[in-house]
């Protein structure tokens, strides 16, 4: 099992500004055999009913556990609300619809890339698709939902943020979205 380096570059609370700056990230990034991977706490039957539409087949657990009820145990979720989705392996194009089906609850969408690919105007290396990864936190400011918020926050991947030559791909996505490193780093097991 390996970990990235989950940085965050932009923390906004306008979710149109946080979207065009992950439509920025991912026009840069190799995205030919990507997927998109959804992990939220959905609390309302309201979200919960626009999800399902969205994916049917929703994978998900009771907030208090799986033996409080589990889409694996074909539990209804509506019944077990507030529930925890951990549902992967999307096509991209289902990442917008997910993010508006939301409403206020909070989710992490994460982007499974082929490569950060090389800049070498900027003496950047290709990073391989091991590492590269881009999440956008909506209505939290964190990977895992702890950290809630109004604020949206993207965060780009690399293998390690501390690393000088990973720290410089980092500030250059960065900037390519008008935020800014600010050494927020978390570590994304994967």
């Amino acid at each position: 099992m390996s970990n990235s380096d989950a940085a965050a570059v932009l923390t906004t609370p306008d979710l149109a500004e946080a979207t065009r700056a992950m439509h920025t990230l991912l026009d840069i990034a190799d995205t030919r055999n990507g997927e998109v991977d959804f992990e939220a706490v959905i609390r309302s039957p309201e979200v919960l009913a626009r999800v399902l539409v969205l994916l049917p087949a929703l994978k998900w657990w009771a907030v208090a556990g799986e033996k409080h009820g589990s889409s694996d145990a074909g539990d209804d979720p509506a019944r077990c609300l507030p529930i925890r989705v951990f549902d992967w392996c999307h096509p991209l194009d289902l990442a917008e619809p997910f993010i508006a089906a939301l409403g206020p609850d909070p989710a992490a969408v994460r982007f499974d890339l082929d490569a950060w690919p090389e800049v070498p105007e900027a003496g950047l290396e290709r990073v391989s698709q091991k590492y590269a990864y881009l999440t956008l936190s909506v209505n939290s400011r964190d990977l895992y939902q702890d950290e809630l918020h109004e604020d949206h926050t993207v965060h780009v991947h690399v293998p390690n943020a501390a690393r000088p030559e990973h720290a410089a791909r980092v500030r250059w996505l960065a900037d390519q979205v008008g935020g800014r490193f600010t050494g927020r780093v978390e570590v994304a097991p994967l």
